[in-house]
């Protein structure tokens, strides 16, 4: 069983930064790969970014490249997402979510382990 508990939301002012936590209680973290998707009031949850068990592989939504890193560190059993440029529409319940596939996966369904959600609010 995987625990995962996301931190760093918040409120922020568009064009403000933040920087998202995932800690991990897994004595095998560096086993899965890591994402975070997003859900907006009234939307479907949606992919974000995911990153390979090492880090040598990510991915991005095509909305937030250029604009959000994800990176992690397995001695720590973290993964971060540090979003800049942050737009009114990047505001969402932003979740992290462990799976056992290769690569990062983009689809919901291959990720075995879900946190609760950290709130991210973007002012105009």
């Amino acid at each position: 069983q995987v625990q995962l508990v996301e931190s760093g939301g918040g409120l922020v002012q568009a064009g403000g930064s933040l920087r998202l936590t995932c800690a991990a209680s897994a004595p095998t973290f560096s086993n899965y790969a890591m994402g975070w998707f997003r859900q907006a009031p009234g939307k479907e949850r949606e992919f974000v970014s995911a990153i390979s068990w090492s880090g040598g592989s990510t991915n991005y939504a095509d909305f937030v490249k250029g604009r959000f890193t994800i990176s992690r560190d397995n001695a720590k059993n973290t993964v971060y997402l540090q979003m800049n440029s942050l737009k009114p529409e990047d505001a969402a319940v932003y979740y992290c979510a462990a799976s056992l596939r290769i690569g990062g996966p983009k689809e919901e369904y291959k990720y075995n382990y879900w946190g609760q959600g950290t709130q991210v609010t973007v002012s105009s």
